[in-house]
């Protein structure tokens, strides 16, 4: 769940990283209460990149580039307005960012 969007998807689990009972918890990724796991965190993207129509994950020199490169995707003017509308309001912490 991304809590401060309030968005839950369902997503794929990678990785157990860390269980406060016991390593071998871990080393055998076996899933209780409390442990952190890892994530594929596409869904999340897709979201964000349909409802803010930003791509998480682009650097800013990069996305340039490669925006005339790949196919734009037709929306309305109305949806277009929409989303610049919610990514001037929309600060994205810095460390969550920087994990993209």
């Amino acid at each position: 769940a991304w809590g401060s969007e309030n968005v839950t998807k369902k997503v794929r689990i990678l990785d157990v990283v860390y269980n406060s009972t016991s390593n071998e918890l871990v080393r055998t990724k076996t899933l209780l209460k409390n442990t952190v796991v890892q994530i594929d965190a596409h869904p999340f993207m897709q979201f964000y990149q349909k409802k803010y129509g930003q791509d998480l994950g682009k650097k800013k020199k990069g996305a340039a580039g490669e925006k005339s490169e790949k196919e734009e995707v037709k929306v309305s003017r109305h949806v277009l307005f929409k989303q610049k509308a919610r990514a001037a309001r929309q600060k994205l912490d810095a460390l969550l960012e920087e994990q993209f």
